[in-house]
This record gives structure tokens, sequence and C-alpha cells, in this order.
């Protein structure tokens, strides 16, 4: 789960981290009745999307006025700002987030992240922070380190000292970078985050460490632990059909592709997605219906499926196991009673129960194609589709 970064800075102030004072808003009437709190002579704005490269898009501003600040603001909200990790479609600004300007040195690179091959913590530092820091590790590679530390209560200084090696920094600045790295690690063991990153990571001229931006992520599994993170939630900035998927307890991720996947089991689901891009086509979808689904949830994912206006054609594709093969076939009937399958449909059926299975689907009256294996399954969508 992803969070805003007016949301991010606050968790890390909580932690101890040096953050700039700011306000964020729905409105700009609301908006500009927080900011005669600030005390500043420059106003930063900022979009609050859950994406990057909102400065590049025209998504942060500095202005000099009120009355500038209140011109931006009224442009800015409701705008949709398209970003590299927006993609063409983009996303609109629904709130914006106002902090003091800060007198900036050298800007810097921090970011902490699961590393799963190694079951430890990579710390990813850069002396090269900014907006330009996915150019450096593309040019400049040498120019970012990778430090990986252990899954404890807490860092050592050695590790932190490894960590800022690349930044030369005079004594002051280091034991201020220190105390924040130590600070986001207990933050990051306590919340379960998954990622941290604090880009531009400022040494002011005031010669203070501060965190000029912050993005979080959460182990969306670990959530039922942290009632006051899951309240962060934006929906807004969720896709409608993976909302609707996660009240039914289902593993789905929107694709850009045109053939629909219902799968039962990760390693599957990536397998059927692979042999699809193999035949010359794309998946519009992640999705694992899990080991144990019912008829109710097998029913659900493939509506969620079919609300997708891309999809020309669904796959499904079971391995039966724990998931048996009629109730999974129950489920697709089901959902065919009400709603239109206006597309082709190919079942590859395997495992428990699958005569079962087969057999309620024969007997469905629906217009579907049965596969034999995944190759044969995959060929037959893609010439269908076609």
């Amino acid at each position: 789960m992803n969070i805003h970064e007016h949301q991010a800075k606050q968790i890390l102030k909580k932690y101890g981290a040096v953050v700039p004072e700011g306000v964020f808003a729905l409105t700009v009437d609301d908006l500009l009745e927080k900011v005669k709190s600030l005390k500043t002579d420059k106003y930063v704005l900022k979009a609050q999307i859950h994406a990057g490269g909102r400065g590049k898009a025209g998504g942060v501003k500095i202005l000099n006025t009120i009355e500038e600040l209140a011109t931006a603001a009224k442009e800015l909200l409701g705008k949709t700002l398209i970003t590299h990790q927006t993609g063409p479609e983009g996303r609109e600004v629904k709130r914006l987030y106002v902090e003091e300007s800060s007198n900036i040195s050298k800007e810097f690179y921090l970011s902490c992240l699961v590393d799963r091959a190694s079951s430890k913590i990579a710390f990813i530092s850069s002396d090269q922070g900014g907006m330009d820091i996915e150019e450096v590790a593309s040019s400049s590679p040498e120019k970012i380190i990778t430090t990986k530390v252990e899954m404890d209560n807490e860092i050592s200084d050695k590790d932190c000292d490894e960590i800022i090696k690349i930044f030369d920094l005079t004594d002051n600045a280091k034991k201020q970078v220190i105390s924040l790295i130590k600070s986001i690690f207990k933050m990051f063991i306590s919340t379960d985050a998954n990622m941290v990153e604090v880009n531009p990571l400022i040494l002011t001229k005031e010669e203070k460490i501060v965190c000029l931006d912050a993005k979080m992520n959460f182990d969306s599994n670990a959530l039922f632990r942290h009632p006051e993170i899951l309240e962060l939630r934006d929906l807004n900035e969720e896709d409608p059909a993976e909302i609707e998927a996660s009240k039914h307890d289902l593993s789905y991720i929107k694709l850009d592709g045109s053939i629909g996947c219902m799968v039962n089991g990760a390693g599957l689901a990536m397998a059927t997605m692979d042999i699809i891009k193999l035949y010359g086509e794309e998946p519009a979808n992640f999705l694992d219906v899990g080991g144990g689904a019912s008829k109710e949830k097998v029913s659900a994912a493939l509506k969620i499926i079919l609300s997708d206006k891309n999809v020309k054609g669904i796959l499904i594709n079971i391995f039966g196991g724990i998931m048996r093969c009629d109730v999974l076939a129950q489920g697709v009937v089901d959902a065919a009673k009400e709603i239109s399958i206006g597309v082709p449909l190919i079942v590859r059926l395997a495992g428990t129960n699958f005569e079962e299975g087969k057999k309620i689907l024969d007997n469905s009256g629906l217009k579907l194609i049965s596969a034999e294996n995944l190759d044969d399954a995959a060929k037959k969508i893609v010439e269908a589709i076609k």
C-alpha cells in the first residue's frame, strides 16, 4: 500500500527525522487558510499523487507570495499529471501540499527496501540526489551504492558508515544522517514497510540534514497489525478493479494487454502471462484466485476481468490441488448468468475434480473452448482474439 508524501513525512517526523513544516488540503480555500501558520518567505506547492516524477510534470512549484500560491493552486488542483510512473492516462490531482522553502546546499539520495533474495534490508545511497536519479542510475551506476543489513532491532554504526561513505559529509552533518538512518530503520521494521525513499535528502546552508521528499510503501499483508497505517489509504489513487478485488481477497493487478487471465497460484499465473507473451499477445491482468477459492470468489474474479474494456478474450488456467475444478467451473457458470461474456473464453482444467468441472462447463450452454494443456490454451486464446 502506497501513501502520500505529506503522510510519509509525518511518519518520518514521528520517528525523529527532520522534515520541512507543511500543510495539506483538499480545497484551495482550505489550503490558503492553513498556510498562514507557515513561517517562510517562499512557498513550495506540491501535487499529491502516488507517482514519482511530479517535478518534471509541473507538479512542484516555488511561489513568492500568497497571491501566486492561490493562482498556482487553482491551476494544479484537478489537473491530470502525466509522469514516467503514471502512464499515459496520468493521475488527477485531488490534494495539495504546501511546505516551507529550504536553502539547499547539497542534494543526496537515500532509500531502503526489502531485499528478498538475501532476506536483508538494502539501503541505496548516492550523492547525486534529485529529479535525475534515474539518469544517474543508468549513466553513472558507480555513483550509487547498495548496503545490505540484517533485519534486526537496530542498525549498527558500522552499517551506517558504509551507507553514507559516498556522501562526503562534515562530522556535524554525518551525525545527523546517521541519526536519520537509525530512525528510518526503526520505522521500517516497526511498520512492516516495503520501501522508504527520501529523494532528495538535503544538506541546507544552515548545515541541517532535511528530508525534502519522501515516499513509502507498506506490506499489505501486514496491515492488520497497523490500523493507523491502513487509515492513510487513499482509494482515489487506486484502480477501481483492484479495490474491488481486495474486497474478495483476490490478488489482482491490472495490466495493459488484451487477454484476461484467471489462474490459481502466483507461479502458475506468471507462467500463464509469459506464454501469452510468447505467442505474441499481452496479458490484461495478473489474477490469482488462490488455492481455496469459493465459487463466489471465482464469480467475482470473472466479473472484475470483464470490467476491463481492453479485454478481448479470457484464459482460465486452473491446476486443481486444494482448488477444486468443479468449484471453479460453477463459479464461472454463476458469473455468466449475471453478466454477458461477449469475448472468447478458453478453459484449461487439470487436477482435483477435473472431470466434474468439465461436465459442469460442458452442460452450461456457455460458448467456451477447452484446452488440453497450457501451451494449447495459449495458442487457442491468441488465435481466438485474432
